[in-house]
Formats: C-alpha cells, structure tokens, sequence
C-alpha cells in the first residue's frame, strides 16, 4: 500500500486498529492490510470520530505538534488563534495542531454567578447565550438582584452579566424619576347626594428601593386605595356647592393623607392636583342656568350704576355752566369745534363776524 502525505497533513499510522505513529509528508509504502492511514489536516481541530484521542496523546511527536486543553467542570475556555478569539469550548478535552497557528486559552470559572471584572465583556457577542445572561440597567432606574429568590444587592446604572450555572437570577427594576399617577373619572356622592366625577394627579418618588418589593405588594394599587378613600372620605362629607367653592381643600386633604403614609409606602409625596370635577348633565345644566342669571343680574346693576353715574356728571357740569359764563363759553366753543370737524363748507352772509354768526346759527 502506498500513502502520500502532503505539507498541511499528517498521517496516524494505525496496525489492527491499534495507534503505532505520526507520518509526515512524503510517500509512504506497507506490505501489510493490516495497517490503516487515517490523514488529518494541520489547520483543522484534531478531532478522530472512530478512535479514541487519548492513546494517541501518549506519543511525544504528536504531543509536541498539538496545543491541548481541557475544560474542568463549572468553568468554559475561550479559545484564540493568533491572539484573536475563536470560539469558547465548553466541558471536554480539546486538542489543535500548532504547526502552523498559535492556539492560546482562556479558562474562566462559571461558579460564581456574576461574571468577574477580568473577562472581556466582547466576548458576550460570540459565546452562546444559553451560556450566561445580560442585565442593563439604565441611568433612571435601580435593579433589585436575587439569587434563588434571596436578595443580593441593588444595582445601579450599568450592563451586568451573570452565568446560567444553575442559579436562578431574577432582577426587578424600579423607576428613580419622578412618578405620576392619573385617576380617572372616580365617582363620588356628596352630602346632598350629587353624583361627581372626579379627575386628579399625583406625583411622587419611590425612598427605598429595596423595602418596595419586599415589604408592600403592588405600590402603585396600594398608593390608588389610598386616594380613592380619602376623596371619597372628603366628598361625602360636604354639600356640592361647598365643594365647588372650596376645590384647592381637595387636594389639600388628599396631600396630607398620603403624606401620612410615605414612610410605610416608602414613597416621596410631591403633588396632589384636582384636574377635572365632572358634573351630571341635569346639575350641569342647572347651574348653567344660574350661571346665565347672574350674569345678566350683575349686567343689569353696572349698567343702572353707569347710567347713574353719567347723570350725576351731567347735573354737575350744567352747575358749574350756570355759575360760569367764561366755562359755558369755552362748552360753546367745544361744541362749534366739533360741528366744524364734520363740515365741508360754511358760508356766512351778513356782514356780522364769523363768531357771532356761529353763534347765531347755534342758537338758531
């Protein structure tokens, strides 16, 4: 039998099925069946699918030619060629020709659950994502991180990466910003039995960010309940005249009720505004009605009062007329100064003066 092993392989020699050695290149002659070629490529993986890699090992000149590698448990290898990465390799024994590549290896321990500062956060990019997960955390938020359902710390603006090697990661993001709350359309009684509807806001910040989930469920319902009973409380409390005169009080009473419990919410109260009060269509009406009435109403006596006041202006000037000659000259005067402003033309035919014949026609 004849075997040509070119410059990129190698030959593994095998008699009977048992590794006997490495044939490098050249031609090659057997006088016996009983020996098998197996020819693998130099810039491939070492990889023999029917034989065992570790006999092989044991021979020095091809331990000498292959860069070797193997991955202990709860931990994976990154692997480069030439300094730049390849692959990550998981659980097992490796083996790589370096004849004509440089293989180099990374080994990185996966049991503990959050990935150390030392290892190239790139390389997440490449390895399989059921290998690890990813957590960012953005620059108005804090993350709460358990293992196992146990709290670990809080995280702050960043991306983190945890490996999956068993532990379960949970991670719940609470907002730093300032929070607003809309309630709309809350129906409400008053004393006299009116039904209202009633829209408010309110702002506030979350104090602790941690106690939030562990000690109250559900906040942003616990904050609702809360307002929804003091209106309520305030509503009925009062006739709906004395309401709507009196609508800052609302919120005024609202504010100090959750102040009450922002410790126990683990909350910052802001704001508390009154939006919208919605009337029934039949009170609406009513009032607009009124409304309509008293305007008319106050119309009416500023009217009567400027009327008044006109008179009395009038009655005074006419006094000071009587009493003064010179003045009720000048009012003359006024007066011809004013009819001269809208006529074109005025022709006078006597030889009297021009002032006394004005005067004339004034008198007329």
């Amino acid at each position: 039998m004849t075997k040509v092993i070119y410059e990129n392989e190698r030959g593994l020699l095998f008699k009977d099925g048992k590794f006997i050695d490495v044939l490098y290149s050249g031609k090659h002659y057997f006088f016996r069946k009983s020996y098998t070629v197996v020819v693998v490529k130099l810039d491939e993986e070492f990889k023999l699918k029917d034989f065992s890699i570790e006999p092989l090992l044991q021979n020095e000149k091809l331990c000498k030619e292959l860069s070797i590698i193997e991955v202990p448990d709860e931990s994976i290898v990154l692997h480069y060629v030439n300094e730049n990465y390849k692959e990550c390799l998981t659980k097992g024994k490796f083996a790589f020709w370096n004849v004509y590549q440089k293989h180099t290896f990374m080994t990185v321990s996966t049991k503990d659950v959050e990935v150390s500062e030392d290892v190239p956060k790139y390389i997440f990019s490449e390895i399989p994502f059921d290998l690890y997960k990813k957590v960012i955390v953005q620059s108005y938020e804090k993350a709460r991180l358990c293992y196992d359902g146990k709290f670990v710390k809080l995280l702050g603006e960043g991306t983190y990466y945890f490996w999956n090697n068993g532990t379960k990661i949970d991670v719940d993001y609470v907002d730093t910003r300032l929070l607003q709350m809309n309630m709309q359309g809350q129906e409400m009684l008053t004393l006299d039995k009116v039904g209202l509807r009633i829209n408010f806001v309110c702002n506030y910040k979350i104090t602790d960010y941690v106690k939030i989930h562990t000690e109250i469920e559900d906040v942003t319902n616990q904050i609702y309940v809360s307002l929804q009973l003091a209106l309520r409380e305030y509503i009925g409390k009062y006739r709906l005249d004395e309401i709507l005169e009196n609508k800052d009080k609302i919120s005024e009473y609202m504010y100090a009720k959750l102040k009450e419990k922002e410790e126990s919410f683990f909350i910052e109260v802001y704001e508390i505004g009154i939006k919208d009060i919605i009337l029934p269509g039949e009170i609406r009406d009513i009032m607009n009605t009124v409304l309509i009435a008293e305007k008319k109403a106050q119309a009416n006596v500023i009217t009567r009062r400027e009327e008044v006041a006109s008179t009395r202006s009038l009655l005074n000037t006419a006094k000071l007329m009587d009493e003064n000659k010179t003045l009720y000259k000048l009012k003359e005067l006024e007066y011809l100064e004013k009819i001269c402003e809208n006529v074109g033309n005025i022709n006078v035919g006597s030889g009297a003066d021009l002032l006394s014949e004005l005067s004339r026609i004034m008198k007329g």
